[in-house]
């Protein structure tokens, strides 16, 4: 006979153990998975089933896509980019990086946004929301009458060198109307052209608090005040001339001007 030591009988025992308790756990969750009735999901396209049925699952799964698409819709197709840049700008600018907050920054944009677009967004309820819930038109048919207003909206801000760049790299070169354009090549072009032009509107947003900030270095290199950072002295005066020439009624009125 082999002797057996106690320690090797014990760890015998207890792997033995440890089997027996996940095959009763492994039987009890087959049981209780098997006794749960659980939901089914499954999309099936039989002769028998309703296809107006399956018409509104499939219409319920594009709007869920739509849905979780809507930042980008709303970042890439409005007015937000330029506003959202240009606020961000002039907060460098000042110097004041953290205020406003991020939170309002973001806010302010959006509303901004809301309230620049809300005729284009007037259009498209018109246009393509209102019929369609009406039954008056086809999904295909609502999207194309509401996605020209945005269309026009996008193409009035388009510069029409950034439009052709995207044009040519798609190799359709020759549109002669813009109703020929395609969608995906006008997003981008609108993009770029928000962009150039946000960057423009931070230019000259940059000038004066740039000539402040000189003014003051020289000053303080003048005085011999080598140790003292310039931007803790120009920065009180950057927001005194902000507030002194109202800065935020004509930032946001030109903005908002920018877009008519």
């Amino acid at each position: 006979m082999i002797p057996i030591s106690t320690r090797g009988l014990c760890r015998g025992l207890l792997f033995l153990g440890v089997l027996l308790a996940l095959d009763f756990w492994l039987v009890s969750s087959l049981q209780v998975a098997h006794a749960l009735p659980f939901p089914d999901i499954r999309l099936t396209f039989d002769q028998t089933e309703d296809p107006e049925k399956v018409s509104i699952t499939l219409q319920i799964l594009l709007l869920f896509t739509i849905l979780s698409l809507a930042p980008a819709i709303v970042i890439l197709l409005t007015s937000f980019t330029r506003i959202v840049v240009v606020l961000s700008f002039l907060r460098q600018a000042l110097g004041t990086h953290q205020m406003p907050p991020n939170q309002v920054v973001i806010g302010l944009a959006l509303f901004l946004t809301f309230f620049i677009m809300a005729p284009v967004w007037h259009q498209v309820n018109e246009q393509a929301l209102k019929p369609y819930f009406a039954e008056q038109v086809t999904p295909k048919e609502a999207l194309e009458k509401g996605l020209a207003p945005i269309r026009s909206f996008m193409f009035r801000q388009t510069r029409e060198k950034d439009l052709a760049l995207f044009l040519k790299i798609s190799r359709n070169k020759e549109v002669s109307r813009k109703e020929n354009v395609p969608t995906e090549a006008l997003i981008p072009a609108f993009v770029i052209s928000e962009l150039k032009t946000a960057f423009q509107i931070g230019f000259m947003i940059y000038i004066p608090f740039i000539i402040l900030d000189m003014v003051i270095a020289s000053v303080l290199l003048s005085m011999g005040m080598l140790m003292l950072p310039p931007i803790m002295i120009s920065l009180p005066f950057k927001l005194m001339l902000f507030v002194l020439v109202d800065g935020w009624n004509l930032l946001v009125g030109s903005l908002v001007r920018s877009f008519y």
